[in-house]
């Protein structure tokens, strides 16, 4: 495989496995060496790897799942999507705190 095409082999790994540097070498059938060697030398690669932004591919990714699952009625996918995006609408869970939880009497001695 030639350099071209190995690089071009390793971004499409690279973005189909959210960043994973390892599998995507692996993939490719080189040294990770040669990953940060290509980044060191390639600008292109480099400015290739930096527009991938593996992250926000991933958060993509399962944001897209959990709609999925919540499409197919999965109660516990609802729930979730509304405790973490329905927060304003009043889908939280709420922590009653006792303000009696201290004696009345509370006696404090101070020893020099």
């Amino acid at each position: 495989m030639d350099n071209k095409l190995q690089k071009e082999t390793f971004l499409e790994t690279y973005k189909r496995s959210f960043g994973n540097v390892s599998q995507s070498c692996n993939t490719v059938g080189i040294a990770r060496q040669t990953y940060y060697n290509w980044l060191e030398k390639d600008n292109e690669f480099k400015a290739a790897i930096n527009d991938i932004a593996p992250k926000d591919l991933f958060l993509d990714f399962v944001e897209s799942k959990l709609v999925e699952k919540i499409n197919t009625g999965d109660t516990t996918s609802i729930i979730f999507a509304l405790k973490t995006k329905g927060k304003n609408r009043g889908y939280v869970e709420r922590q009653e705190i006792e303000t009696n939880a201290f004696p009345d009497n509370v006696k404090v001695e101070i020893i020099k």
